[in-house]
């Protein structure tokens, strides 16, 4: 029995992980429970969810926490994240009854928050509840311990049906099963974005189809406003990794037929200028000669007359002979020179007008980087332009080394201590694209990638080509233990700064 489970636990570990969205999602859910207390004696218990829209700030239904208005100052709220291994108080920070919405604050621990998404759902449109339903708790918690234990959001998969008026407050209507629990819980789009909060069901009497009600995006941000909570707010429409990924793959596919049309495009223009350029060459090189060949034959004449002269002279007695015996020789000699200076053509000193040569640039220097929403896959973020500095040999800032990736740019790791999140930096130089991935990750890889960077020994930049291998090698093993597929791909174009 050891070794088959000892086998098992390896089947495990060695199995792919994969990045769900909703479960990225689940680490900002938590259980919010509510105890009354009169003279010693509970006179009041009750539960629900909540989701964190920042790391200390939950958001949840007022008739959640209702019992903290019927027993002012006798209610303990409970906060249960979903992992870890302790529950907090929470204290009620702003409640608007008429959405049904409040909002509780918490110490002590830091939670994941959840991106709003404000874009148009359509009907028939899958969507996930995420929650606390009491029918669950009921059939398996075995003390009250397990309802102050954290644990994973129970997920519940249906349809968007459109919206409804219910008392007011603008709702979405849905197929996703929920039950007394759920209640403050968020309904999520596929990518893990909050869509609605939970809030309410209908009844299946006799047959009929359940239904359930979620407080829309508008309802909750106009309380978030009110209430002076900031929160991140996503319109980007959903779109799944495997669809972001293979659209990358056909960008690039198209981008390398493209640039091999133009090898092409540019192959043939510079055969056509070097044809033009031999041409002309040819001509002026023709021309050259035979003005060269002319200048000799001038000379040569001329010499020959000097020298006869100088022979009449020397006959004579006249001392003369001596200069016009000089002229000719040089005339003579001038006219050698020519003809052995005579150009000739030389094809292979042509160089190939036309044909240019792209020089990859390291983009030294500070660098402004704008956002390409048509090559990201956005999940929680606000993506904003932002500025970076590259000093070449991969120093980013001046202070962050980057590791070669073996195809011509280069890579970087984070793991941060305050965020349960992982981003693997990249940069190309030969076409200025910053690229950030990131993986949204449960308490357990988050442990494992913060022991594995324990292992990275390069705090700064350095020239050293061996430690930037080393670095690279450090990197891959923190690599290896992230899931397959991200949760988001944040892609920059850049330019040198102003």
């Amino acid at each position: 029995m050891r070794l088959i489970l000892a086998l098992l636990a390896l089947i495990v570990i060695a199995s792919p992980a994969h990045a769900d969205d909703i479960s990225a999602a689940g680490r900002g859910v938590v259980r919010i429970v509510t105890i009354a207390v009169a003279d010693d004696e509970v006179v009041g218990f009750g539960h629900g969810s909540g989701l964190a829209v920042s790391p200390t700030r939950i958001l949840t239904n007022a008739h959640v926490v209702e019992l903290a208005a019927r027993y002012p100052g006798n209610v303990v709220i409970g906060v249960v994240p979903s992992q870890g291994d302790k529950s907090v108080q929470g204290k009620l920070i702003s409640v608007d009854a008429e959405r049904d919405l409040a909002l509780i604050e918490v110490s002590g621990v830091r939670l994941s928050p959840l991106a709003l998404y404000s874009g148009p759902a359509n009907e028939g449109e899958a969507l996930y509840a995420l929650g606390y339903p009491g029918n669950v708790d009921l059939a398996t918690a075995r003390s009250s311990a397990d309802f102050i234990t954290p644990m994973s959001p129970v997920r519940s998969q249906g349809v968007f049906s459109g919206k409804r008026g219910l008392m007011g407050t603008e709702m979405l209507l849905h197929t996703a099963n929920i039950a007394r629990g759920n209640s403050g819980g968020p309904l999520l789009d596929r990518c893990g974005r909050v869509l609605g909060v939970n809030s309410a069901l209908t009844r299946g009497d006799e047959g009929d189809s359940s239904f359930a009600f979620a407080i829309s995006y508008a309802e909750v941000a106009a309380f978030l406003r009110a209430a002076k909570q900031p929160f991140t707010s996503v319109a980007t429409p959903c779109q799944t990794m495997e669809e972001r990924l293979a659209a990358d793959r056909a960008a690039d596919e198209d981008a390398r037929s493209a640039s091999d049309a133009q090898a092409r495009d540019a192959a043939e223009r510079a055969r056509e200028a070097r044809a033009d350029a031999l041409a002309q060459a040819r001509a002026e090189n023709e021309v050259a000669r035979e003005n060269f060949m002319a200048g000799a034959a001038v000379a040569l004449v001329f010499g020959a007359l000097a020298l006869g002269g100088a022979g009449l002279l020397a006959s004579r007695g006249d001392r003369r002979w001596r200069f016009a015996a000089a002229g000719g020789g040089v005339l003579m000699l001038g006219a050698v020179a020519l003809f052995v200076l005579r150009p000739n053509f030389d094809a292979g000193a042509i160089s190939e007008s036309g044909r240019r040569d792209v020089k990859t640039s390291d983009a030294i220097g500070p660098l402004t980087c704008i956002f390409v929403p048509e090559r990201s896959r956005v999940t929680v973020s606000t993506p904003e332009p932002t500025t970076l500095a590259w000093g070449g040999d991969g120093c980013m800032n001046g202070r962050t080394q980057y590791a070669e990736d073996g195809r011509g740019g280069w890579q970087r790791v984070l793991v941060p201590d305050g965020e349960a999140t992982v981003s693997i930096l990249d940069y190309r130089p030969d076409t200025r694209t910053y690229t950030q991935t990131r993986y949204f990750l449960d308490d357990a890889r988050m442990t494992e990638a913060r022991r594995l960077r324990q292992g990275v020994s390069m705090k700064a930049c350095s020239t050293d080509a061996a430690a930037r291998a080393n670095l690279s090698g450090q990197q891959s093993a923190i690599r290896a233990a992230l899931p397959a597929a991200p949760n988001e791909k944040l892609v920059y174009s850049c330019k040198p700064a102003e």
